[in-house]
């Protein structure tokens, strides 16, 4: 029998002993991340055609959420020269109002967008956004006391997935000594039939289970709201606290949603829209 110094001499099976070596090693590494996939974290077991869209931790999502105001409109290929416009020149959704602008009393950087599409639906989203953030950037505007300064933003972003216009508007305000306050509101339109869409056309329109979708919420929430109070339980009070038996988590009472990039389902509580916080639950789907 050869020792191993003559093996390792031979050119041929040292040859064999490194191909040995490469398959265990292949074998293994498909092992570990089998194994890995199989006992790691996935919450989101909600499915669309099909598929299963990766878990994200919560603060990941609101940062990537975040990120997706550009004050642009993502067309994703979507032909929409059809579309009948208030302004012919102008895409179906454009910033209409822009100030940038820092005085002692303020400092302002807003960008107002509004809905182009010549029917009613769409005039009454852009009747919403004056009465929300524009009446409040004028209000601003006209602010002259020097003795605490506002800080107002507005950003948005508007994504067209097949027939489906959605719309994000997102306000940060800081006023005096209040608490920083996040407001969101969204528009969801069909081009095709010029209706308004529901969190429920969403759901079925991505082929997912309205309990389902519904689990996902509770449980999103339910672990906000444990992180909220081991937060509190440090001795922190000043922490934003959540009602899990209220039916605003219910999907027919969830009004702030949009479909986003790839066409993800973002579901959103923004806390801010009635209270001064930016306290903001959001459940990817």
């Amino acid at each position: 029998m050869p020792d191993c110094e003559d093996i390792m001499k031979s050119p041929k099976t040292l040859y064999i002993l490194i191909f040995v070596f490469c398959i265990f090693a292949l074998i293994g590494g498909i092992y570990a991340q089998f194994i890995e996939n199989g006992t790691g974290s996935n919450k989101n077991v909600i499915k669309e055609s099909g598929s299963v869209n990766e878990e994200k931790d919560a603060e990941t999502i609101k940062s990537e959420f975040d990120d997706l105001f550009t004050n642009t409109i993502n067309l994703n290929g979507v032909d929409t020269t059809g579309i009948v416009r208030m302004n012919p020149n102008e895409e179906i959704v454009y910033s209409a109002y822009d100030i940038d602008r820092t005085e002692l009393a303020y400092d302002l950087d807003i960008n107002i967008p509004l809905v182009n599409i010549n029917t009613e639906v769409a005039k009454s989203f852009n009747q919403n956004t004056q009465a929300i953030f524009a009446n409040k950037a004028n209000e601003i505007l006209k602010k002259t006391d020097e003795t605490s300064q506002t800080i107002y933003s507005i950003d948005y972003v508007a994504f067209v997935n097949n027939d489906i216009l959605s719309i994000a508007i997102k306000s940060t305000l800081k006023e005096g000594q209040n608490a920083q306050r996040v407001m969101v509101q969204t528009y969801n339109y069909n081009l095709a039939t010029g209706m308004q869409v529901s969190l429920n056309d969403l759901i079925t329109i991505k082929s997912l289970n309205k309990s389902d979708v519904e689990e996902k919420i509770k449980s999103v929430v339910q672990e906000a709201d444990n992180a909220a109070k081991a937060i509190q339980g440090m001795g922190y009070e000043d922490i934003f606290s959540r009602d899990l038996s209220s039916d605003i988590y219910t999907v027919d009472n969830s009004k702030t949603f949009l479909l986003g990039n790839d066409n993800r389902l973002y579901i959103i509580y923004p806390y801010g829209n009635n209270n001064f916080t930016s306290e903001m639950d959001i459940v990817l789907l």
